[in-house]
């Protein structure tokens, strides 16, 4: 038997970083979360195939697992971005933040072994020791170990004040022993802890997930989930209007129109579109062209004119959801002049399951044309794409990213998005400038001075011209009129809970 279980400690608390709330409870659930009856089995249609078989190192792997309730870790965001327990009941911190000590809830793993500390352990090393590092630990040393039967030590090389919002990543999930191969991989397949277990995969094309009864937090009220992912975001959208899925997600801006109004939910969220210029290989490698294509970039013309409303012109990396950021925003720094581009010859890649990114992709080809470049798009999936992208062969990218994603805290995605060492650096930066301003930041454990050094960081990075943001975006799902209990997540790592039904 496992001792007593501690009162909640301490979570580490942030200040609100979001706008708006979830839907139902912060998980999910509903008041009744005995799951009495059956249920019906949820039809839901996701927009972005697994790329790494499902293994949680995959960054959009690990998101898939967490929105439809399969995998979890020690910690998870509730709506204004506080570390709050998941795994872990409570937790606390030993040595000026150098080491964290969690202590574990009552759980089993959906193969039927109970969650202990030494499987946590285990887990979180495997995690560590994944090449390239999952982003929310990019550029931490991380060590974990077994403190009794239900407490779990983990420390890092340093103080780190946000140690528990990182663990909250999905990356960061727990699984059981037999889900770790020799490979470096990790098979989720009745190995997790979540509401839903992956039962069945489908190649890239659909899964299969069955309710698991022991979950911890009571039984899901729905049996089960049959997932497609349908990168085409019209026959997404075609695929609710006619019923055949209950809800799918990142509905393109142009089929809301086709849509019953209220089926249609939208949330503001910490997403942004940006260009990201290729800094180390090809054009803008050059800082003066780098600068040329931000003076030739209206963002207005794809806030108002892809994304119909959905979006505002960027001011920044930090948007308005994040209510805290604009009173702290200062100009870019070190920005270098406009050359004359000259007819040089220039790629940019973009992935069309989010379909806004090709139509941004086209105005910003038309735009840069009219300034003097020479623009090609390349077009695919992005399970097709991403290999290439982190290969250096674009010389620049329309992507989305949210910034709170990796763990909530507005530092963690600078550090693997903008330095030498970041683990999703998909402009290739390496400044040291950049480098010492994110440094700092992490090494603030005040909220609001942490914030105050991340908007700092944000102007050096500007202000290299690596990055150009674009718009701030609201996401959009469908849910269908029969559904109830479905997951409107700010940090979009939620959509399926224990009390989502139809």
């Amino acid at each position: 038997m496992r001792s007593p279980r501690r009162q909640l400690i301490a979570g580490l608390l942030l200040a609100p970083l979001l706008s708006g709330c979830f839907a139902a409870n912060d998980d999910g659930s509903s008041s009744d979360s005995s799951g009495s009856g059956a249920g019906a089995r949820l039809r839901v249609a996701l927009a972005f195939q697994p790329t790494e078989n499902y293994s949680p190192y995959g960054v959009q792997d690990a998101f898939v697992l967490s929105r439809l309730g399969v995998s979890e870790g020690l910690t998870r965001l509730d709506a204004n971005g506080t570390a709050v327990p998941a795994l872990a009941e409570s937790w606390s911190s030993e040595q000026g933040g150098k080491s964290w000590v969690f202590t574990l809830r009552d759980a089993t793993f959906q193969d039927g072994g109970e969650v202990t500390a030494k499987a946590v352990a285990a887990a979180l090393t495997h995690a560590a020791a994944a090449d390239p590092a999952p982003p929310a630990i990019s550029g931490v040393k991380l060590t974990a170990e077994a403190v009794g039967e239900d407490r779990v030590k983990v420390t890092t090389a340093t103080a780190d004040p946000v140690l528990p919002l990182r663990l909250s990543n999905p990356s960061l999930s727990v699984f059981s022993a037999k889900a770790y191969g020799t490979d470096g991989k990790v098979n989720p397949v009745g190995t997790a802890t979540g509401p839903f277990e992956l039962t069945r995969i489908t190649g890239d094309t659909a899964a299969t997930l069955d309710r698991y009864d022991g979950y911890w937090g009571g039984r899901a009220q729905a049996s089960g989930i049959d997932v497609k992912f349908v990168s085409d975001g019209t026959a997404r959208a075609n695929a609710l209007r006619t019923g055949d899925v209950d809800i799918a997600e990142a509905v393109p801006v142009a089929q809301v129109a086709s849509l019953s109004k209220d089926t249609v939910h939208e949330i503001n969220t910490a997403r942004n579109t940006s260009l990201f210029l290729n800094t180390q290989a090809g054009a803008f490698k050059d800082a003066g062209l780098r600068a040329a294509a931000r003076e030739a970039i209206d963002t207005s013309a794809v806030a108002k004119g892809v994304y119909d409303g959905f979006a505002e012109p960027a001011q920044g990396l930090y948007g308005p959801a994040l209510t805290w950021a604009a009173g702290k925003r200062t100009e870019p720094t070190g920005r270098a002049r406009a050359t004359d581009p000259k007819g040089r010859s220039i790629t940019i890649a973009t992935y069309n399951d989010r379909p806004e990114l090709p139509e941004t992709a086209q105005v910003l080809q038309q735009q840069l044309q009219k300034a003097g470049f020479t623009v090609k798009l390349e077009v695919r999936t992005y399970s097709r794409l991403e290999s290439d992208l982190l290969a250096k062969k674009f010389d620049a990218v329309v992507s989305t990213r949210n910034m709170m994603l990796d763990t909530g805290d507005p530092v963690t995605v600078l550090a693997s998005d903008y330095t030498c060492g970041g683990s999703y650096n998909l402009s290739f930066l390496c400044d040291k400038t950049v480098d010492k301003l994110v440094a700092d930041a992490q090494a603030d454990s005040d909220p609001g001075k942490r914030q105050d050094a991340a908007m700092k960081a944000e102007a050096a990075i500007l202000g290299t011209g690596a990055v150009i943001p674009l718009a701030h975006l609201k996401a959009v799902l469908g849910i269908g009129t029969s559904v109830e209990g479905a997951v409107l997540d700010p940090y979009e790592r939620q959509l399926v809970g224990t009390g989502t039904r139809r």
